[in-house]
């Protein structure tokens, strides 16, 4: 129904939250402070002893630390007498003495549609629950049985059976004086198209009540018996009560479980949730032979802060998941997210129970995995990035995801965390990146000749006065980084320690202008001064002139270019030591001739150097530019002297 504005606060304002809840809970009086309207005691949505419980009077809010319930005196009584919103603020006007506004008439007539259509729905499950002990039921319940389930379960599911004729259920409504409109509009039978009686809906079916979480039956699940059937699983039609889009499996209970402490399991059906709720797992529901919706992804995150997926481990359950970590993407805000219990390939939580019993599950759930491996899994799982344009390719799919995500923050952290995953994906294998022979593995002794030869002792050393200067330009000038990234991870760095500043360098999410201060911090001020301070670094152009981007840029390519051009070459020194051994070859004299021009034109610079030069008498070549300037010099300052005979 429709209330008048302003009916609510005067309720609000009339009623004492601390009186409501108060029938429900016993106050800690070491804890609370009646004066102060600040009050204590254990929760009476989970079991515990200590008093997590917390309601504040002055501003009408209850809020548990320990199962996080929080809601106002109306949540209050619509979660503990398990009422509709309408009738919680029914019960509350009635203590605080206010009079109830008049009923919308149409409001009220859809209310009391909707009462009736209940009441069949409840006829119809005591119908099927009969059925179910008949001589018809009988392969129903060896089936049942077959899967484990014991009467108790029958019980506590309300797990019927719906016979194999065309009229079963249409008559047995009919002759209790049901309406044949309201039948129809419950979606328990459907019209004929030859002018016949209507048809039930549901026929030689196991029959699964579905309950909204005021506990009303809304609709039916049903199994099929014969094993031709095209359908496996049948829902009852959408009707004014039913939206399978908008209900849960078990909601209501699943809900009472969680409050305990249990911890909330989405299963893909029926049979999941029964055996998961057989096997001790009582928080648990599944969604209705659809794709997780995002009104059902709220409804568990209203239930839970972090529900568990225990999907199938098979495809449709690998892609059902998948699907759900793109309808979250947007959704995600502080404290609400999803956790993935990846089943064994072929079976579901029923299957897992049966083989391995609860133990089996609870380890599954204990070892659940974030969203965001599921997520980078799917984007990696099965390919090579082995080229720069592969890895651009995966950059640009996850930057796509990322952005889905609405709140700053949480994007921040999936954005370190996916960084964090594309190092380990691409460090491992450039550290491991040595070159193989054609013919296998270097015999000991060629790789001891070539670790220990003057060519590999001199390039290292010159990788360590390079990678010094790159990493203390990238520290003066991170606006550099973005321009080099790909070269910067591709670098084997020598030292340990300038590793680890590579790492932090890729790894550095935040503004750039505190760049220097993240490092410090990390590495401490003395370290990073000492790298600065080292000589090579500090005639280092690029060092010198940290404020000229560009040329801090063309100073970094080129020292990457000299340092990939010297490793290229003692890798075909090193290859030329095996071939050796082999016949003589022109093509590796060729090999090692274009080696050698390559890394000489690299070393020298890429700008050809056109100056020209004088040898002097001391044997110095001078420019001869500077030459002739210092002669015209000489020649103007003997002329200008007086003639002195």
């Amino acid at each position: 129904m429709s209330l008048p504005p302003g009916f609510l606060d005067e309720l609000r304002s009339r009623t004492s939250i601390s009186q409501v809840v108060a029938r429900k809970v016993m106050w800690d009086s070491r804890k609370s402070n009646q004066g102060k309207g600040d009050m204590w005691a254990p929760c009476p949505f989970h079991q515990e002893k200590s008093a997590s419980f917390h309601v504040d009077d002055r501003k009408g809010y209850y809020y548990c630390f320990g199962c996080h319930a929080k809601g106002d005196a109306l949540g209050f009584i619509k979660e503990t007498e398990n009422v509709s919103f309408i009738e919680a603020v029914e019960i509350l006007a009635r203590e605080a003495g206010m009079p109830m506004p008049e009923r919308d008439p149409e409001a009220q007539q859809k209310a009391d549609r909707r009462t009736q259509l209940a009441d069949v729905m409840e006829q119809a499950l005591q119908f099927f629950k009969l059925q179910l002990n008949t001589s018809a039921g009988a392969d129903a319940r060896s089936y049942l049985t077959g899967r484990g389930l014991t009467q108790k379960a029958f019980d506590r599911f309300e797990i019927g059976f719906a016979p194999d004729a065309w009229q079963g259920l249409w008559v047995h409504l009919t002759t209790k004086s049901v309406e044949d409109e309201l039948i129809l509009a419950a979606g328990l039978a459907k019209p004929s198209n030859k002018g016949k009686r209507p048809y039930d809906t549901f026929r030689n079916r196991i029959i699964f009540p579905i309950r909204d979480p005021q506990g009303r039956c809304v609709g039916f699940g049903g199994r099929a018996m014969d094993t031709n059937d095209n359908a496996k699983y049948l829902n009852s039609p959408e009707t004014e009560l039913f939206d399978k889009g908008r209900s849960l499996y078990n909601h209501g209970a699943a809900r009472e479980a969680t409050g305990k402490g249990h911890t909330l399991i989405v299963a893909e059906g029926y049979m999941d949730v029964i055996a998961l709720t057989e096997a001790g797992f009582d928080a648990a529901v599944a969604p209705l032979g659809t794709a997780v919706t995002e009104t059902q992804l709220q409804l568990m995150w209203r239930v839970s802060d972090e529900p568990i997926i225990a999907l199938d481990g098979d495809t449709a359950g690998i892609r059902a998941a998948q699907r759900l970590i793109d309808l979250a993407l947007p959704l995600l805000e502080a404290g609400k997210s999803l956790r993935f219990a990846a089943m064994p390939a072929g079976q579901d939580p029923d299957d897992l129970i049966r083989a391995g019993g609860p133990g089996a599950m609870q380890h599954l759930l204990d070892t659940a995995r974030p969203m965001i491996d599921l997520l980078w899994e799917r984007e990696v799982h099965g390919k090579n990035f082995d080229s720069p344009e592969r890895k651009a390719s995966l950059d640009k799919i996850l930057r796509e995801k990322l952005q889905l995500i609405k709140d700053p923050s949480i994007r921040g952290y999936y954005g370190q965390a996916v960084k964090d995953m594309r190092w380990e994906l691409f460090r491992p294998k450039m550290q491991s990146r040595k070159f193989i022979p054609k013919g296998g593995a270097a015999p000991a002794a060629a790789q001891a000749t070539t670790r220990s030869s003057s060519l590999a002792s001199s390039s290292e050393h010159s990788h360590v006065l390079r990678q010094s200067v790159i990493l203390a330009s990238l520290f003066k000038a991170p606006e550099a980084l973005a321009a080099v990234e790909g070269q910067l991870e591709d670098l084997q760095f020598v030292k340990p320690q300038h590793r680890d500043m590579q790492q932090f360098l890729l790894q550095y999410t935040g503004a750039l202008e505190g760049l220097w201060e993240a490092a410090e911090h990390l590495f401490g001020t003395q370290v990073l001064e000492t790298l600065l301070k080292l000589p090579h670094v500090r005639i280092a152009p690029s060092v010198r002139n940290c404020d000229d981007v560009k040329l801090v840029i063309d100073c970094l390519q080129q020292e990457f270019a000299q340092m990939f051009a010297t490793d290229a070459h003692g890798r075909e020194v090193a290859e030329a030591v095996q071939d050796l051994s082999d016949l003589d070859d022109e093509g590796l004299t060729w090999r090692l001739s274009e080696s050698a021009k390559h890394m000489q034109a690299t070393t020298q610079g890429t700008q050809e150097d056109k100056t020209e030069y004088k040898t002097a008498k001391n044997g110095l070549k001078v420019k001869l530019e500077e030459q002739n300037t210092l002669d015209n010099l000489l020649e103007q300052i003997n002329f200008s002297k007086p003639n002195r005979q």
